[in-house]
C-alpha cells in the first residue's frame, strides 16, 4: 500500500474531468448585421461554406441557425440564443458550431467567456475560413484574439457612427426612421423628411387640443373616425414631441434642441400652447395645502407690493397668521381676527328673513337684470350663428387638408385665422350666455344662498370656502396692515344687488364699512354694472 494514501483525504482542489468528443454532431450558425447584406448573396456563401466543411470533416449535420439579419454587439438575438440553447440542451451530443468567420459568431466582451463556458461542456466553435486548433493554449490564444480585434472594430465602428449621427443632427437632418406622421423620401438623390396623410391627421389633434382643449381619449376617437388609431400612451407622447413643430431632441445632443429641416406640422405657438394644457392635466404627486385654518391664503392680497398672502402656523404658540410673500414686507395678520373679519363682511350680503324681503328682493334683481340686457337676445342668437359658420369653415379647411387639396402652409395660415375669429365669438357668447340664460334659477340659487351665507362658510371645508371667497370677490380681497383695513376691487353684482336692495328696503345705509364702501359709493358700484351669475354646484 502507498505511503501517501492515508494523506489522499487531505488532498485540496478537483480534478477537472477530461472532456471528450462523444460525438461528431455539429450545427451551423450563420449571421449577417443588416437587411441590406440579407438580401444579397452573403448567407447563402455562408451556409454552402459550413456545410462543406461538415461533410469534409465526417460531422453530422443537427440542426442550422440563423439565416437573417442580427447584431452581434450584444448575444441576446433570437437566432442566436436559441442556438445556445439547443446546443446546451444537447450537451454531450453536440460537438461544434461551425461559423464561417468567428465574428459572424460573436463581436463583443462577452464571446471569450461564452467560449469557455462552451469548451467546459464540450463544444467547440470552429471557424470554417480561420482554420485554428484549439486544442491547445496556443490556438485558443488566438481564437481570443480574433474575438478582440472584432469587439475593437465594433467599437471603432461605433465611434464612427456616432461622430456621424450626432454631427447629422446638428445640420437639423433626423438620421433615423421618423416619428408617426413623417415618411423618408428621396428628392434629386437626397434624403427627405416630408409629412403624410398620417401627419395631416395629427396636425388636427394638435389644434383640438390646442383651441378645443379636448382629452387625449377624445382626440383618439376623433383620430379613430377618420382612420388613424392610437393608442393613449402612443398620442400623449406625440403631442408633447417637439418634431412636430420643427425641432429636434435627442439623447446624442446631450440637452440641446435643433431647429429641424423637415416640415413642422404646427406652429411653435400651437405646440407650447399645447403643452402648457397638458401640464395642466399632468397626474402625479402634489403637495397638499388644505388648511382650514388658513382658507384666505392666496386669496388675500398685500395692498402694499400686490403679491399674494401665504398661510403660516407658529407651532410654538400653535396659532396660524396669513403674511405678504415679499421679503420684508412685513405685513401680517392673526389668521383668527382676519377670518372674523371676513365673516363679518359675509354678514353685508345674508338676506333677512322678515319683512317680506326674499320676495322683494328678487323680483327687484330680475327687473333690474331684464331692463339692463334688452336687446342681448338678438345679439345672442347673431353670435350663434356666426359661431356654426365658422365652425363650418374650420371641417371644410380640415377635409381640405386630409385630402391634399391645399399644402401646410395654406392650411396653418387660414387655421390661425379661423381659430381667432372663433376664440373671439366664443368670448362674446360667454359674456351674453351668463345675462340671458337660466336667470330664474340662478337668482333663486344666489337668494337661497344668501340666507345662510356666513354660515355657509364657517362650517365648510377648505375647497368649498375657497369657491365661496372667489364667488363674491373674483380678484380677492387686499389687507394693508398699516391701516388695518380690508379692499377690493370687484364684487360679484348679483350679491351687490341682494346686498344693496336690502339695504334700501330696511334703510339700513351703512354700504360695507369693513371693505371701506360707504352707501353713497357702494350703491354708485352696483347701479353702473351689469349683474353676474354665480355658479351653482357650492
Amino acid at each position: 500500500m502507498s505511503e501517501t494514501l492515508f494523506f489522499d483525504t487531505f488532498a485540496k482542489g478537483k480534478k477537472e474531468p477530461k472532456v471528450l468528443k462523444s460525438s461528431k454532431d455539429c450545427v451551423i450558425y450563420t449571421r449577417v448585421s443588416s437587411s441590406q447584406q440579407a438580401d444579397n448573396l452573403s448567407l447563402a456563401t455562408q451556409l454552402k461554406a459550413c456545410t462543406l466543411y461538415a461533410e469534409k470533416m465526417g460531422y453530422n449535420l443537427a440542426a442550422t441557425f440563423g439565416g437573417t439579419y442580427e447584431s452581434a454587439e450584444t448575444d441576446e438575438r433570437k437566432q442566436f440564443t436559441a442556438m445556445i440553447a439547443f446546443v446546451k440542451k444537447f450537451k454531450g451530443k453536440i460537438s461544434y458550431i461551425l461559423v464561417y468567420s468567428l465574428e459572424r459568431f460573436s463581436r463583443n466582451d462577452n464571446s471569450i467567456w461564452l467560449t469557455n463556458e462552451l469548451r467546459r461542456l464540450g463544444i467547440e466553435i470552429i471557424s470554417v475560413t480561420q482554420p485554428i486548433d484549439t486544442s491547445n493554449a496556443s490556438g485558443q490564444m488566438q481564437q481570443k484574439m480574433l474575438f478582440l480585434f472584432g469587439e475593437f472594430d465594433n467599437q471603432l465602428r461605433r465611434q464612427k457612427c456616432m461622430a456621424g449621427t450626432k454631427e447629422m443632427l446638428l445640420r437639423g437632418d433626423w438620421p433615423t426612421q421618423p416619428p408617426m406622421g413623417y415618411e423618408v423620401t428621396r428628392q434629386n438623390g437626397k434624403r427627405k423628411i416630408v409629412a403624410n396623410a398620417k401627419g395631416r391627421l395629427i396636425c388636427q389633434a394638435f389644434h383640438w387640443k390646442a383651441h378645443d382643449n379636448l382629452s387625449i381619449e377624445a382626440i383618439r376617437a376623433r383620430l379613430a373616425e377618420k382612420g388613424l388609431k392610437v393608442c393613449h400612451q402612443h398620442m400623449s407622447k406625440i403631442l408633447r414631441n417637439p418634431f412636430y413643430c420643427g425641432m429636434m431632441v435627442h439623447n446624442m445632443l446631450e440637452g440641446k434642441v435643433v431647429e429641424g429641416n423637415h416640415e413642422g406640422l404646427v406652429s411653435r405657438e400651437v405646440f407650447l400652447k399645447v403643452n402648457g394644457l397638458l401640464k395642466e392635466n399632468a397626474q402625479g404627486y402634489r403637495i397638499n395645502g388644505e388648511n382650514s385654518e388658513i382658507p384666505l391664503k392666496r386669496f388675500l392680497v398685500c395692498d402694499h407690493c400686490g403679491k399674494p398672502m401665504r398661510g403660516y402656523i407658529v407651532k410654538k404658540k400653535n396659532l396660524h397668521y396669513y403674511k405678504c410673500s415679499t421679503k420684508a414686507c412685513n405685513n401680517n395678520k392673526s389668521a383668527n381676527a382676519l377670518n372674523t373679519l371676513f365673516e363679518r363682511i359675509l354678514h353685508t350680503f345674508k338676506v333677512d328673513k322678515a319683512k317680506g324681503m326674499i320676495e322683494v328682493v328678487y323680483k327687484q334683481a330680475i327687473a333690474k337684470f331684464n331692463e339692463q340686457t334688452a336687446g342681448d337676445q338678438d345679439d345672442y342668437r347673431n353670435l350663434q350663428d356666426q359661431h356654426t359658420e365658422i365652425l363650418k369653415k374650420i371641417n371644410r379647411l380640415e377635409e381640405r387638408y386630409v385630402e391634399e387639396e391645399i399644402g401646410g402652409d395654406l392650411y396653418r395660415k387660414y387655421r390661425k385665422k379661423y381659430d381667432g375669429e372663433k376664440a373671439e365669438i366664443e368670448e362674446n357668447l360667454m359674456k351674453l350666455s351668463r345675462q340671458v340664460s337660466n336667470l330664474d334659477e340662478n337668482v333663486g340659487f344666489a337668494m337661497q344662498f344668501a340666507l345662510e351665507l356666513p354660515l355657509k362658510w364657517v362650517s365648510a371645508d377648505y375647497n368649498t370656502k375657497k369657491r365661496i371667497q372667489f364667488l363674491l370677490f373674483p380678484q380677492g380681497i387686499s389687507y394693508s396692515k398699516k391701516t388695518d383695513e380690508c379692499r377690493t376691487p370687484r364684487i360679484n353684482l348679483i350679491f351687490s344687488y341682494l346686498a344693496y336692495f336690502q339695504q334700501l328696503i330696511t334703510n339700513k345705509k351703512r354700504g360695507i364699512p369693513e371693505l371701506g364702501l360707504d352707501f353713497a359709493s357702494f350703491a354708485t358700484l352696483v347701479a353702473g354694472s351689469r349683474i353676474e351669475l354665480p355658479t351653482s354646484g357650492l
